[in-house]
C-alpha cells in the first residue's frame, strides 16, 4: 500500500455532493456522473454518490491525478488536505441561471470576497476561487455563503 506524503494533497470534486441538479436546464459545468474518475482510480478513493455526483474519499486519495485527467467537465481537482474550505461548484452562469440550474450553485454575489480577511478569495467569471496559499481554512465564507457553494469538508461549520 501507498502512504502519503507531505505536504499532504488529495483530490476533491467541485461539484457540491448534496447538489440537486434540475434535469430539465442541467448545469452544463457540473459532474455528470459518467463514472470516468471511478475507473481511472487505483486507490478506491472515488464513488458515485446517490445523487450521482463523484466523492472522494481523501484518507484514501494519494493525489496521483489520474481522475483530474480524465474528467470530462474538469471539475476534479487536487488540494492542499489542511485547507478544509473548498468552493464545491464549478457553475460559470451568471446567478439568475445559476439559481435554476442547483440549488447549490454559486452565484458569484461577492459576499465570501467580501468576509475573506485573509484575501483568500476572489469571484472571476460568476464563481468564487479560493487562493489555497492565503486561505486560514477560518471557515467564515462557507458560513457566509448564501448558497452552500462554499464548504468546510470537517462537517463542523454550517
Amino acid at each position: 500500500m501507498a502512504s502519503k506524503k507531505f505536504p499532504y494533497k488529495a483530490a476533491y470534486v467541485a461539484c457540491n455532493k448534496n447538489c440537486k441538479v434540475n434535469l430539465e436546464d442541467p448545469c452544463r459545468y457540473g459532474c455528470v456522473g459518467c463514472g470516468q474518475c471511478v475507473e481511472a482510480c487505483k486507490f478506491d478513493a472515488i464513488h458515485i454518490n446517490a445523487a450521482g455526483v463523484a466523492e472522494v474519499d481523501e484518507a484514501k486519495c494519494m493525489a496521483c491525478g489520474k481522475c483530474v485527467k480524465v474528467c470530462p467537465r474538469e471539475v476534479i481537482r487536487i488540494h492542499e488536505i489542511y485547507n478544509y474550505v473548498t468552493v464545491t461548484c464549478s457553475n460559470r452562469e451568471p446567478g439568475a441561471i445559476a439559481r435554476k440550474q442547483c440549488e447549490t450553485a454559486c452565484i458569484g454575489c461577492g459576499i465570501c470576497e467580501k468576509t475573506c480577511t485573509a484575501g483568500s478569495i476572489t469571484v472571476q467569471d460568476n464563481l468564487a476561487h479560493i487562493k489555497e496559499d492565503l486561505c486560514l481554512s477560518c471557515g467564515m465564507c462557507a458560513v457566509k455563503c448564501p448558497r452552500g457553494a462554499i464548504t468546510d469538508r470537517r462537517g463542523i461549520l454550517a
